[in-house]
């Protein structure tokens, strides 16, 4: 630790960590890192809610209700169904899988079609 010559007081600009210090450092830089993810996570889930409101024509709580069952009876995670919601949004392509039970929940929901689906016989 550096020192003014003459008062004997730390120089507040040039005073590094003590041991502890770079610890919390790191681990303070973990949290920011975790909530920049989370941040990011929510605005995907929160686009794929949109996206099945509109398409799905149901509410926003629906939405993620029908979200969240669908990432529960495919096994895959949420935030890894919102991302495919929205790259079928851009693209049209969704797994099947995924497809039918989108459908099986919206059905339950109400008298809906997703967009692209083949027709029913």
């Amino acid at each position: 630790m550096r020192r003014h010559q003459k008062s004997g007081t730390p120089d507040p600009e040039v005073t590094m960590p003590t041991d502890g210090g770079a610890d919390r450092i790191l681990q303070l830089e973990e949290e920011v890192q975790q909530l920049k993810d989370a941040v990011a996570s929510h605005a995907v889930v929160d686009q794929a809610i949109g996206m099945i409101v509109a398409l799905g024509r149901v509410s926003p709580d629906q939405g993620w209700t029908v979200l969240k069952e669908v990432s529960q009876r495919t096994n895959i995670k949420l935030r890894n169904v919102a991302d495919m919601i929205l790259v079928w949004g851009r693209t049209g392509l969704l797994p099947a899988h995924v497809r039918t039970v989108l459908e099986e929940v919206l059905d339950r929901l109400g008298p809906t079609q997703i967009p692209g689906a083949p027709p029913e016989c």
